[in-house]
C-alpha cells in the first residue's frame, strides 16, 4: 500500500497480498469449522476480508465507475478486518493488550483503520485533478 501506484511492484505486491489473504481465508474457516462456538468470529472476518479484498480486486480489473474509491475501500477495509480477527483471537494473550476491556480488541483496529482509508480516499490524486474515478 506504501509503494508507487500502478504496474510494478505495487500491482505485484497487491496480487501476492490477494493471494495470501484467500489462503488465510481457508485456515480460518478451517479452524472455525474444527471449534465453531470459539472460533466463529474468525470466519466471519475471514469471509469480510477476503470479499473485501476481491471486491477492491474486481474494481480495478474492470475499471467499475469510481474504481479508485472501491479499490481504496475495498483493500483498506480487508487489512482492517484481519486486524480485527487477529487482536480478538490473541488480544487476550498479547502484551498491554491483554489489560484492555474485551470490546477494545473489536473497536480499535477499526478506530485506526478507517481514519486511514478516508485519508487515503481524500488525499488520492483523482481528488485534485476532478477525475470523478
Amino acid at each position: 500500500m506504501l509503494s508507487a501506484k500502478g504496474r510494478g511492484r505495487h500491482s505485484l505486491v497487491g496480487r501476492v497480498y490477494y493471494w495470501c489473504l484467500g489462503a488465510l481465508f481457508v485456515s480460518a474457516t478451517l479452524l472455525a469449522v474444527m471449534r465453531w462456538a470459539e472460533d466463529y468470529h474468525l470466519f466471519v472476518f475471514g469471509a469480510l476480508a477476503f470479499s473485501s479484498a476481491w471486491l477492491g480486486r474486481r474494481a480495478i480489473q474492470k475499471r467499475w465507475p469510481y474504481w479508485t474509491r472501491m479499490h481504496i475501500t475495498g483493500m483498506g477495509l480487508s487489512y482492517t478486518f484481519m486486524l480485527v480477527a487477529f487482536y480478538v483471537d490473541n488480544g487476550p494473550q498479547l502484551p498491554i493488550w491483554k489489560n484492555l476491556p474485551h470490546f477494545t480488541y473489536w473497536l480499535l483496529p477499526i478506530m485506526v483503520g478507517l481514519p486511514l482509508i478516508i485519508r487515503a480516499l481524500t488525499s488520492h490524486p483523482f481528488r485534485r485533478s476532478g477525475d470523478p474515478a
